[in-house]
């Protein structure tokens, strides 16, 4: 069920076929694909006995259809399929996996103790995008202050284009002693990727408040497609468009020399104990491949504890040796393989995802001009998609921009990691298992928006964060909204400017126990609980922008402190059962039973942590969907608005009543009272569901091997085969996006004393008063599948 009504998509889709010839294909019933044609070539081949060569080529053509983004840092953002938003199907796009790889290897034996491995490899990847519409300018509509429905042409899949090739070189040399084992290594990469990313709408983005207005705005443009004027106020205007002078895409173009070294020491004190110690270095140098912007360059921004500071809008960071020493041992403690104790310690040093870096690339604010106006009737809508773009460009700084720079300090993530487990045979042939990991950022990440000002003032009342109420332009000598944004003058505009660095505050946790038996007669058992915790300042994304959004926070965004992360694991158990009996020689019978007990994931992003957050920008600090909810003690703490919605006045004691209501039923919420929600502090109900397989094999002797035929049987989801309430998940009620941020207050503004004032959201013309419900996916039913296979020896 969802609040979006058939009626409303289907008259919306008619008006845009008949009076724009633009199809948005269907809202319901969307094939979902994700084909794949896999090939593979492997060739060995003994020089001698002491030398052996081998070569594998892997090769995959695919894609993966993918829903619309709800990134706010397109538009205002949007949500997920849910009770409360809807979208059609060429609002979505195709996510290419395309992949070359070969890999050459050369192993020698030299002498009776020594050995040499050599790997040569050459990797290249298409993850370009493909959409299923055509060019359209994108248009959110908003319903009661939460998205509810887009079209056009998703706001990041123009020109998309991610293709990158990797070569690798590696050489290990092994020295055996009695007790020693002796490995000294060295790694070489060199990788370059195009990339080709509009950090949204180069075809032009709207937002409104309502379907009505959209459609008033529309059909103002039939009246008079030269107008000036929208006869409704857009909750956002944004677009982007090419700065270089005959480049019509803004291509990135990204090099990147990685290697290492590195020594390590199997050392076997005993027959029982091993101990093992290592180091290694990684090196790594990116070639300066960024657009400079020299009016940038000389802007005065601000650090995230208050300092002015300038950026260097081409410079990528600077060369760093970063080390990491591990030690590590794995110990028979009576040496009778009853109770193995293994464990270790250490610094493991990780390659970013480069597009970390590439944002930098595509955002000096040279490549990309970007113009993007909150509550405006300046740009009313266009079909065409290049209606407000500038009729030309000089390869110079653009007047409107965003910016992406990285500290030049910035370090490649290490993380310290220490775990240790047991292992230990109990009676009846049990096998137990028990394991702690622990690990702590050595250098994490994190975002600043450097173009953000300090806070000018608090609510008033017990929900007192800080928030941006506006300089006057004037007394800066600036012009526009001086609200959030420190450079915002005339013809060199800084829409934000976020800074990657690094941070080391986020941690994790994670414990595991489990139980197994493996029987002479084909029976194996085994069963297991875990439970963990992480927490992080940020959960990176693609984007610098989308990342900085996902910093919910009730303070200040540039001042973040770590807290859950969205994916922080939580509880999970499961039990596994399986036998098989080969009978005769003519064939085997296989019985295989799933069950497992673990959080629901709360959008089409896998992850069970949730945020309560307002659905707007509650703080005026630029950003949509970022602020946490407080959660009142009591009624008197409550002040909502009083609003009309689907023909319905909802007062504001009805709201207060409901909210109250919701809180009470929340377990989370009801333990915040009188304090701000966390980010992901709240996570989603356990969900249970159990897999049967069935498996039956036939064997055949030709030419004196065996053969087999295999007919299989899957029934997942089999608890609802028996009762249809098993296996069945929940899911949000109110708004959700992919960022897993549930709006469940709405319209946040101020009143006349400074006290936050806010609506509660409604769904289906109800005012929400419980958190989840029964959800209606094919996985919440069971399914049957039958599959044949035949095995060639």
């Amino acid at each position: 069920m969802t609040r979006v009504l058939e009626s409303d998509l289907t008259a919306l889709s008619s008006f845009l076929r008949s009076t724009f010839n633009y199809e948005t294909g269907p809202f319901e019933n969307i094939d979902d694909e994700t084909p794949a044609k896999r090939f593979l070539i492997r060739s060995d081949y003994n020089i001698n006995n002491a030398n052996k060569v081998s070569f594998r080529y892997n090769q995959l053509d695919s894609f993966t259809d993918t829903f619309i983004s709800s990134s706010t840092s397109a538009l205002r953002g949007r949500g997920s399929a849910s009770t409360t938003f809807l979208s059609f199907q060429n609002s979505t796009y195709q996510v290419l996996e395309d992949i070359r790889s070969g890999i050459g290897e050369w192993n020698a034996v030299i002498g009776s103790t020594m050995a040499n491995s050599f790997q040569s490899g050459y990797t290249y990847q298409d993850e370009s995008r493909a959409s299923r519409g055509s060019l359209f300018p994108l248009v959110d509509i908003f319903e009661g202050g939460t998205a509810y429905t887009t079209f056009g042409f998703e706001p990041f899949t123009f020109q998309n284009e991610l293709r990158y090739s990797t070569f690798q070189l590696q050489d290990n040399f092994t020295k055996f002693t009695t007790r020693h084992t002796l490995t000294f290594g060295a790694y070489a990469e060199k990788f370059h990727s195009d990339n080709v990313f509009w950090s949204c709408c180069p075809q032009s983005g709207y937002s409104y408040n309502s379907l009505a207005d959209f459609l008033a705005d529309a059909n103002g443009y039939l009246a008079s497609p030269n107008r000036t004027m929208s006869p409704v106020t857009l909750g956002q205007f944004h677009i982007r468009w090419s700065n270089i002078p005959g480049l019509d895409k803004p291509l990135q173009p990204r090099d990147v020399w990685y290697s290492a070294g590195y020594a390590r020491d199997e050392w076997r004190p005993g027959r029982n104990l091993t101990v093992t110690g290592g180091l290694r270095f990684d090196v790594s140098a990116f070639k300066n491949t960024a657009f400079e912007n020299p009016a940038a360059d000389a802007l005065t921004f601000r650090d995230e504890r208050g300092n002015p500071v300038q950026y260097d809008t081409g410079r990528m960071p600077d060369t760093k040796v970063l080390w990491s020493p591990r030690v590590g041992l794995n110990w028979d403690v009576a040496g009778d393989q009853m109770t193995q104790v293994r464990g270790g310690t250490g610094v493991f040093s990780g390659r970013p995802a480069y597009v970390w870096i590439s944002n930098q690339l595509g955002n000096t604010g040279v490549p990309i001009g970007e113009r993007r106006v909150d509550n405006t009737t300046a740009f009313p809508f266009n079909p065409n998609p290049d209606a407000y773009k500038p009729t030309s460009v000089t390869g110079g700084g653009a007047a409107s921009y965003l910016l992406n720079v990285t500290d030049p300090d910035f370090k490649f993530p290490q993380v310290w990691r220490s775990n240790i487990a047991v292992d230990r045979r109990l009676p009846w042939g049990l096998v137990s298992t028990t394991e702690y990991l622990y690990a702590k950022d050595v250098n994490g990440i994190y975002y600043i928006n450097a173009n953000l000002p300090a806070p000018q003032a608090s609510f008033a009342g017990q929900d007192s964060r800080p928030r941006w109420v506006g300089v006057p332009c004037a007394a800066r000598g600036q012009a526009g909204g001086c609200v959030n944004r420190i450079n915002n003058d005339p013809g060199n505009q800084v829409t934000a400017n976020y800074v990657l660095k690094n941070g080391n505050n986020g941690s994790s946790w994670n414990f595991a126990q489990s139980l197994s038996k493996t029987t002479a007669f084909g029976l194996s058992v085994r069963g297991a609980y875990s439970y963990g915790v992480s927490k992080t300042i940020v959960d990176p994304e693609s984007t610098a922008a989308t990342s900085y959004q996902r910093m919910a926070t009730s303070g200040n965004t540039n001042d973040p402190v770590a807290t859950h992360s969205l994916w922080s694991p939580g509880h999970r158990v499961f039990a596994l059962v399986n036998y098989r009996r080969e009978y005769f020689s003519f064939g085997a019978t296989s019985i295989s039973f799933f069950w497992e007990a673990r959080h629901n994931q709360a959008s089409s992003t896998p992850s069970s942590r949730i945020s309560y957050v307002f659905a707007g920008d509650m703080n005026n600090d630029g950003v949509s969907t970022n602020d946490l909810i407080y959660v009142p003690r009591d009624a008197s703490e409550m002040n909502f608005v009083t609003f009309t919605a689907g023909g319905r006045t909802f007062t504001a004691a009805e709201q207060a009543a409901a909210f109250e209501q919701f809180i009470q039923q929340d377990p989370y919420l009801r333990k915040r009272r009188g304090q701000y929600a966390e980010r992901y502090g709240a996570v989603m109900p356990m969900l249970r569901r159990a897999d049967l397989s069935i498996v039956q094999d036939v064997f055949r002797n030709l030419r004196g091997k065996r053969n087999a035929f295999q007919i299989r049987a899957d029934i997942l989801n089999v608890g609802n085969l028996l009762n249809s309430k098993w296996g069945v998940g929940r899911q949000v009620v109110a708004s959700v996006n992919t960022n897993n941020q549930v709006q469940v207050l709405t319209n946040p503004g101020a009143d006349a004393q400074g006290r936050a004032t806010y609506r509660l959201s409604v769904v289906n013309n109800q005012l929400v008063t419980r958190s989840f419900q029964s959800s209606a996916f094919t996985s919440d039913v069971y399914q049957f599948m039958i599959s044949l296979r035949y095995s060639f020896n």
